[in-house]
């Protein structure tokens, strides 16, 4: 707590490093994870009854083990006079006893009314601030509130439901990458196939590092959304090319423009390779759309050339909720009018450049990809050819709005301003992106934020003063989700599909 605070630390990377020195394992592991998580999913809350049980504003080491007993007398099965007393002790320890005295007081006045009759005290009343009494309800700020609002296009009961998701615990996804690993080596670890991707699988407990693939980099850590955007870019039929591609040759060429720390390279580096080998199981083949369904049957078959790297594997995503695994997906009835649009199992025999402008996440690309080549470059300045790309992932920096359930501390580290300034970073990255592309070739937008100002006004906006680009419709290559919104972009939320609130637009440059 005092980590995040003090030095920007990230929770889920700073707490397995943690739970290893301490030698944690089992339940005491269990424990201080929801105490780390749960505590800064519910900072919104449990700092507006400390405020009402508190004369004075406290330090802000002091607050954080306040927040820390909150959480236990709150949101736990903690006896009270165990939270109260573990944390009072806690605080005479690392602090004084002057400062025990204080927190005492606070416990024992938080203590004395259970959550549900604390939330009417603390909250503005729904009907007259309904943004304000949801921000304090589900811990989120209420500029983050009146986002997610604005982006769902839905009423109030739809944005609450989206709230709780985004504060319960994920479960960790898992990918198979084709032709190094298969999703049935995954079950038979002892992971459940995964709702919607051919390649993943849910892991309800125990440490994806201690499963081969993943160890071996041939399978990794992977939201669902993560994915299925990466394939998605995969299937899209490429448009004739009007000239020949700079430097061209056999196969395709593919780019992947801010590729770190590589789960999504990881991905289309095996599939560019290898192909979409897992097609059997999603309903539709290479000669297009088959809705014959999806019967939830994994991959049992293995792909050629299952080479393993080894290295330390890289921790993109944290999986899905748990009621994304309580049943198998089906895929949607093909839209009407998209024939000449249908997704196409990618065959293999393509090459990735994979590039990140910081040298020591270029370094993960490299550690977690068999095939690509890598590179330490700056996408609005380019270091290859225009129109050299068949396809090109922009995996653009973003809020990371859509991925609170993993990080709970980054909903109170953005603001409004870091909006408008990511927007115009966007947007130069799109523009280049599909400068790099070659006439006929496609580009995925992707970010892992629902703002409207980083998705649809952002590529809005740069199709607006082009003439060589169309839009697609992404639900189109994602045949096997529904509840995508209105299209022509897709958008993943955690409480429709259980994975991050991903958003893909894809767009073709012109012949």
């Amino acid at each position: 707590m005092r980590a995040v605070d003090e030095r920007d630390a990230y929770a889920n990377l700073l707490t397995p490093r943690l739970l290893r020195d301490r030698g944690l394992k089992g339940r005491d592991a269990a424990l201080v994870t929801e105490l780390a998580y749960g505590t800064l999913r519910g900072l919104g809350t449990y700092d507006a009854i400390i405020a009402i049980c508190s004369d004075r504003a406290p330090d802000p080491a002091v607050r954080d083990a306040l927040r820390l007993g909150a959480h236990q007398l709150l949101r736990m099965r903690v006896p009270p006079h165990a939270a109260v007393g573990t944390t009072v002790d806690l605080v005479r320890q690392r602090i004084g006893p002057g400062a025990a005295k204080f927190v005492n007081a606070v416990l024992r006045k938080i203590a004395s009314r259970t959550l549900d009759e604390w939330l009417p005290i603390v909250a503005p009343d729904l009907a007259d601030d309904p943004s304000g009494h949801l921000a304090v309800v589900h811990s989120h700020p209420r500029w983050v509130v009146s986002a997610f609002r604005d982006a769902l296009g839905s009423g109030i009961e739809e944005t609450a439901e989206l709230l709780a998701a985004d504060n319960a615990r994920p479960l960790v996804t898992l990918v198979a990458r084709p032709g190094r690993s298969s999703r049935r080596e995954l079950l038979d670890a002892g992971a459940e196939p995964t709702r919607y991707s051919p390649y993943g699988a849910y892991l309800a407990e125990g440490d994806p590092g201690q499963i081969a693939a993943v160890a071996e980099t041939r399978a990794a850590v992977q939201d669902e959304a993560s994915q299925l955007v990466a394939l998605a870019l995969t299937r899209v039929p490429l448009g004739p090319p009007s000239s020949p591609r700079p430097g061209s040759s056999e196969g395709e060429l593919w780019l992947d423009m801010c590729a770190g720390p590589g789960g999504k390279a990881g991905l289309l580096d095996a599939v560019a390779v290898y192909g979409d080998t897992g097609h059997d199981d999603t309903g539709y083949d290479d000669t297009g759309y088959d809705d014959t369904g999806y019967d939830g049957t994994a991959n049992d078959g293995t792909a050629p050339g299952g080479q393993s790297v080894a290295g330390p594997e890289e921790v993109e995503g944290g999986g899905s909720g748990s009621e994304a695994a309580a049943e198998g997906g089906r895929p949607v009835p093909f839209r009407e009018g998209a024939e000449d649009e249908r997704p196409v199992a990618f065959p293999g025999g393509a090459r990735l450049l994979a590039a990140d402008v910081q040298q020591h996440r270029a370094r993960l690309v490299a550690q977690t990809t068999a095939h690509a080549g890598v590179v330490t470059a700056d996408g609005t300045r380019p270091a290859w050819r225009p129109g050299a790309f068949d396809r090109v992932m922009l995996d653009a920096p973003c809020t990371g709005l859509g991925a609170l359930r993993r990080r709970p501390e980054a909903r109170w580290r953005r603001d409004p301003a870091s909006v408008a300034e990511l927007g115009r970073l966007q947007r130069a990255l799109l523009n280049t992106a599909l400068d790099a592309t070659r006439p006929g070739g496609v580009v995925a937008y992707v970010t892992c934020s629902p703002h409207l100002a980083e998705t649809r006004v952002v590529v809005g906006d740069v199709i607006a003063r082009r003439d060589d680009v169309e839009q697609l419709d992404a639900r189109d290559y994602l045949p096997e989700v529904d509840g995508l919104g209105d299209g022509p972009h897709a958008q993943f939320w955690p409480h429709r599909h259980g994975t991050d609130a991903m958003f893909l637009a894809l767009l073709r440059k012109r012949a």
